[in-house]
């Protein structure tokens, strides 16, 4: 789907006009159209002024995505075909006017360059982040495997900003979605998350606001969407783009395997217009990759890997003759650094957690044994710096943006490789070197 917004409107019968839409295809020099030839689109007319018309593409050009569009009205009252000022037969496009094309590519550049610096900060792109963004743009699902710390998330968010239409974030954790539907708030952009830490009431106002236009973005976990609410909300919505975040969980070969992500193709697919699909993760072997690719039914996507070396973080394996002993001499040795000391059990992390602050290092701690009220406010403590350090299971971390976590420890074996690249690489998210330091034992 492509979302073209209109200059006034020009056609003698507007409102009530049919839209025809025509590529030139630049590779080959020549002029196609979508609806006297293979190339076929069904488009519709516009309601009002303001309103984007919204296309759903078919990829069968011989140069795509590599083409210009050109659109024309079919005036109904006339029974004759005009457009904006471009040409007066549909048949027989006009040569490519290239100053207006490069007019329009200027102003496109130049907005997502504006909106990228006034609300992220930036004033440049990460590697593989403008190729993601521009496919999202042209409509093309794509899959983005970028390290933590990459920016995978500005790849969805600067898109919502542009597009018509709400952003659908598909979350797998409500810890995930309550930091960075907070973060996007403070950036200026509305957002909001619908899941199980809401009442009845806030989930109906929610989505009474989200169905009036007062978000951009809306987070949900993926068993939001079998319910009959958020169908119901989703089949009068203009969701423009579904951004599936931790996309390996719809894997089985990867290390956290949710069943409610193989739910997401037949909601895509179940929308009055099948929004485009954006998976990303910070890792996938091959197997992993594969699985994403097929089992969220992605359209012929884009695909970037950014690669994994983090050249920021210094990797150490230590054989220490007692590792709790071990734990307190590196973490004092941080000073005053945040970090993250990760354990294989819930009785190991209250181990460490106790030991720590025995030494006087302000320490806190997380796991499943814990309720849901003591988990949010020992990750508050944490991402708000009222403590240091962090002793956790693999139940925490995943999609955590806090920035400034110097070191990470593993204090046990990780259960594979894949769960450690992920669970170190959140140290150095902000490009500061950091140490990863796993401590082994041959017990």
């Amino acid at each position: 789907p492509l979302g073209l917004p209109f200059p006034s409107p020009s056609s003698p019968s507007y409102p009530t006009f049919t839209v025809m839409v025509f590529e030139f295809d630049r590779e080959r020099g020549c002029d196609e159209t979508f609806g006297e030839c293979k190339y076929f689109t069904q488009v519709k007319y516009l309601k009002h002024e303001a309103q984007a018309v919204r296309l759903g593409f078919m990829r069968s050009s011989p140069s795509y995505p590599m083409f210009t569009v050109w659109v024309f009205d079919f005036d109904r009252s006339q029974e004759s075909y005009q457009t904006f000022g471009y040409c007066q037969n549909p048949k027989k496009l006009p040569k490519r006017d290239d100053k207006m094309s490069a007019g329009l590519n200027e102003k496109y550049t130049s907005a997502k360059y504006a909106l990228l610096k006034k609300y992220f900060g930036h004033e440049g792109f990460r590697n593989g982040q403008e190729s993601l963004v521009d496919n999202i743009m042209s409509g093309r699902d794509v899959l983005g495997i970028m390290p933590t710390g990459a920016g995978k998330s500005v790849c969805y968010q600067l898109p919502a900003l542009m597009m018509h239409g709400i952003t659908v974030v598909v979350s797998p954790l409500i810890s995930l979605m309550k930091d960075q539907v907070n973060s996007l708030i403070q950036q200026g952009i509305p957002t909001a998350y619908i899941n199980s830490s809401l009442t009845p009431q806030q989930i109906d106002l929610a989505l009474s606001r989200a169905s009036e236009g007062a978000y951009k973005i809306v987070y949900v976990a993926p068993e939001r969407l079998s319910t009959p609410s958020f169908r119901g909300f989703a089949q009068s919505a203009e969701i423009s783009v579904i951004a599936v975040d931790e996309a390996h969980c719809v894997s089985q070969w990867g290390q956290d395997f949710r069943p409610a992500y193989l739910g997401i193709p037949e909601f895509a697919e179940s929308l009055p217009v099948r929004p485009i699909v954006a998976a990303f993760t910070a890792t996938a072997t091959a197997a992993v990759k594969k699985d994403i690719a097929s089992l969220l039914h992605l359209h012929d996507p884009f695909t970037v890997t950014t690669g994994f070396d983090r050249q920021n973080l210094y990797f150490a394996v230590s054989e220490p003759k007692d590792k709790l002993a071990e734990t307190v001499r590196l973490v004092s040795g941080y000073a005053d650094r945040s970090g993250i000391v990760y354990c294989a059990t819930r009785k190991n992390t209250e181990l460490v957690c106790d030991a720590l602050n025995d030494a006087g290092i302000p320490c806190t701690r997380y796991h499943a044994g814990l309720s849901d009220e003591e988990r949010r406010k020992n990750q508050d403590d944490f991402l708000y710096d009222r403590v240091r350090v962090m002793a956790a299971t693999n139940a925490f971390g995943m999609g955590i943006d806090k920035s400034n976590v110097s070191f990470v420890i593993h204090y046990n074996m990780p259960k594979n490789l894949e769960a450690y690249y992920q669970e170190a690489g959140r140290a150095g998210r902000d490009g500061s070197e950091a140490s990863c330091t796993l401590l082994f034992s041959r017990q």
